[in-house]
């Protein structure tokens, strides 16, 4: 946080480009544009409506599960999407939390999210991998480490089963949309992580909007896949939106986590980077023509794309065998 009031105290020679009277406390690189903390405020959920509107995300009469997980990016959605359908009397708002079962890191993140939510009025349901598949993620990754020299990283069990779950909750809490926190990072980050794997199905599929595949998966959208994370933080600092800061134990060794410096780097140098990537990824998407049947995987019973899902090929490597979700 001391990085951040420097980086405010620095601005304050600059005069916003909206208002030309208040001191800007943000400089949007892309834009050109030095923004007062009102008018970024304005700026951040105007983006947000504005990729809603434009991908025809929502709908007036929408029953919208958010995930949250008790970080910045999640609890500013939760914010953003709460003040845009307050409007919209016929929809409604429910946020849904997965507990993957990681000591000391998850319980801090539950607290603030229950906080939140009670401060807005938003229902609150926690779903948790040991109730919904028998183990925590600690476990999965124990026996991982036992059965294997090594295993699949954590983030590979976690990723897949999160994706599961957010699916099935929103499934549970009767909602016809899964809203999800996905920023502009996040998303330049899958294109560029999916480009180095040669596996451009998986860009095709992904997108600001999910469709429901055969009755199986809740449609899933990405409100703020075009805000950046320093944003974000910097929407939760004035909004004083109290957030989970703690850096996952796992997330350090994950693939990702090397893309995401990489690109940090690369922003900073050449501001905009992370934008040409996720219009790539978005031209990859109207240009990909494949469509991948969907299965029911037999052992599990749950939507896929083969006949035996990840989720079972991932544990059947490591010699356990999970629950069966119940509907």
């Amino acid at each position: 946080m001391s990085i951040l009031i420097i980086y405010l105290e620095r601005l304050k020679t600059n005069k916003c480009s909206i208002c030309k009277r208040k001191d800007a406390v943000y400089h949007q690189k892309h834009s050109g544009l030095y923004l007062c903390k009102s008018d970024f405020i304005k700026n951040i959920e105007r983006r947000v409506r504005r990729t809603i509107n434009k991908h025809n995300l929502l709908k007036e009469t929408d029953r919208i599960a958010i995930g949250v997980s008790g970080g910045k990016d999640s609890l500013t959605l939760l914010n953003i999407l709460y003040k845009i359908e307050k409007k919209f009397k016929k929809s409604k708002l429910i946020a849904v939390m997965i507990d993957e079962g990681i000591k000391g890191y998850r319980e801090e993140a539950i607290e603030l999210a229950i906080k939140m939510t009670e401060k807005l009025g938003v229902p609150l349901e926690i779903f948790s991998f040991k109730e919904l598949y028998g183990y925590t993620l600690d476990e999965m990754v124990k026996i991982a480490k036992e059965e294997t020299d090594q295993g699949p990283a954590p983030c590979s069990y976690c990723g897949t089963l999160r994706r599961r779950s957010l699916n099935y909750a929103a499934k549970k809490v009767n909602a016809n949309k899964l809203a999800t926190a996905h920023n502009l990072d996040d998303e330049s980050q899958t294109v560029l992580m999916n480009v180095l794997r040669s596996d451009i199905n998986r860009i095709g599929r992904a997108g600001p909007y999910t469709r429901n595949l055969k009755d199986v998966f809740v449609p899933k959208i990405k409100p703020m896949r075009e805000i950046l994370e320093k944003e974000i933080v910097l929407y939760a600092y004035y909004n004083d939106i109290p957030f989970h800061s703690v850096e996952c134990p796992y997330a350090p060794i994950s693939f990702r986590s090397d893309i995401r410096n990489f690109l940090n780097k690369m922003e900073y140098q050449r501001a905009g980077i992370k934008y040409a990537l996720l219009r790539s990824g978005d031209k990859i998407r109207k240009l990909h023509t494949d469509s991948q049947p969907i299965y029911e995987c037999i052992k599990c019973n749950e939507p896929s794309t083969s006949k035996i899902c990840k989720v079972c090929k991932m544990f059947d490597e490591i010699g356990i065998t999970i629950k069966r979700l119940k509907y």
